[in-house]
């Protein structure tokens, strides 16, 4: 683990402090937490059209064979 040195208001810190007391924690673990889930949330990899499950688009209106050129049809 990374030891890091962060500036806070004293208020903010107060309030970290006061929360942590009384979950039975210490300040730094909640730091650690918040930066833990900014992370994730926001730093996280880009997301990607795999990562969606699949979405039902209606009935298959035609079969496809080996002679299909689909770019010539999403073109037209």
């Amino acid at each position: 683990m990374k030891t890091i040195t962060i500036n806070v208001s004293e208020e903010t810190y107060r309030v970290f402090q006061e929360y942590a007391a009384l979950k039975d924690r210490t300040a730094s673990e909640l730091i650690r937490n918040a930066m833990e889930e900014y992370r994730r949330t926001y730093l996280g990899r880009e997301a990607s059209i795999f990562d969606q499950p699949p979405a039902s688009v209606g009935a298959i209106l035609k079969d496809l064979n080996s002679d299909d050129d689909l770019l010539e049809e999403m073109i037209e």
